[in-house]
């Protein structure tokens, strides 16, 4: 039977919207994680993104410019899923949600921030690397959550393992993913996307090399269709 939203409850409305937005990041498969240092550079990457197949992107609260260079992508990509990434402190997620953000990510797993995303119906994926960190964000209603830093903790054999007494939970690893395995990640069940900052190399970014950028994300978009049959 479909759902139709008018018949829910509203804390039920906000987490069928929240699964539609993990839902469609899951299709995407590459999500883009981007350091910007001006926000300059945000809608033209955006649109290069976009063009490139990759309409989504991850940029991280590294830098000072990570609020207004998600404020300027979301304006001019409106249909982009602009997301921001290492988010470490509340007052770092109020500015993304401030500036438009449509999701948050965090690099690992802190409770005051996933509490304020969550009161203010934020879709947050936490950064988790144990078993015990899986727990804590299932204790608060999460079930995708990032596996960070994915190579270093022990890659897809690592996640593979970890994930199967969690048959309820899907991953988003980052950290060391590429195109050379691209396929042994997005190959696993558990595994919903992957996070990759090869997408848009800091070196083509400051010397405005988008159409460049938008080849890449082109491959990337290709390769994802190549290992998922689609």
């Amino acid at each position: 039977m479909d759902i139709v939203l008018s018949d829910v409850l509203p804390h039920q409305r906000d987490t069928l919207s929240m699964n539609k937005l993990l839902e469609r990041l899951g299709e995407i498969g590459v999500i883009p994680v981007i350091a910007l240092e001006d926000a300059k550079d945000a809608a033209p990457l955006g649109r290069a993104l976009v063009d490139g197949g990759l309409p989504c992107a991850e940029i991280t609260f590294r830098t000072a410019a990570a609020a207004d260079a998600i404020r300027s992508m979301a304006a001019a990509c409106p249909d982009m899923l602009v997301g921001a990434g290492t988010v470490l402190t509340i007052e770092q997620a109020a500015a993304a949600i401030a500036a438009g953000s449509k999701f948050i990510v965090t690099p690992g797993f802190d409770a005051a921030v996933v509490d304020y995303c969550l009161a203010n119906e934020m879709p947050v994926v936490p950064g988790v690397m144990t078993p015990t960190e899986i727990n804590m964000a299932l204790s608060k209603g999460i079930t995708v959550v990032k596996f960070f830093p994915a190579e270093v903790a022990g890659g897809v054999k690592a996640l593979k393992a970890m994930s199967a007494p969690y048959q309820g939970v899907t991953f988003m690893p980052t950290g060391g993913v590429s195109p050379a395995n691209l396929a042994d990640y997005l190959g696993l069940p558990s595994v919903l996307a992957c996070g990759g900052s090869w997408v848009t190399p800091k070196n083509l970014i400051t010397a405005g090399e988008f159409e460049e950028i938008g080849r890449i994300a082109q491959e990337a978009t290709n390769l994802v269709r190549q290992i998922r049959g689609a």
